[in-house]
């Protein structure tokens, strides 16, 4: 099985959403975190999943969805995954992703 790590970067994107969202709905903000990261673990068994992030030249960089949020995400190897961000549909992720 994979280990899924969350980088910084990916933290503070968690944070960011959450507070945006707490403004209008406390508990909504905790339930849509929460469900973000629930839905990052199918990648412990499905690495591959998501689909390739067409606007960098690697392969190792994919893609999968929660509602309208983007969680991109970086194959380390077969062993680890790093969540890289969380990105509303409507960001421009590229301006913001950080892939060394």
């Amino acid at each position: 099985m994979v280990r899924v790590n969350w980088t910084d970067e990916a933290k503070i994107c968690l944070k960011n959403i959450h507070d945006y969202i707490t403004l209008d709905n406390p508990t909504a903000a905790k339930n849509v975190v929460k469900k973000i990261r629930e839905k990052a673990q199918i990648l412990k068994l499905y690495p591959e999943i998501g689909g390739i992030y067409q606007d960098v030249d690697r392969k190792d960089v994919r893609v999968i969805y929660y509602t309208h949020f983007r969680i991109a995400y970086l194959i380390i190897n077969s062993q680890r995954i790093d969540i890289v961000g969380v990105f509303h549909g409507a960001m421009e992720f590229k301006n913001y992703i950080k892939i060394d």
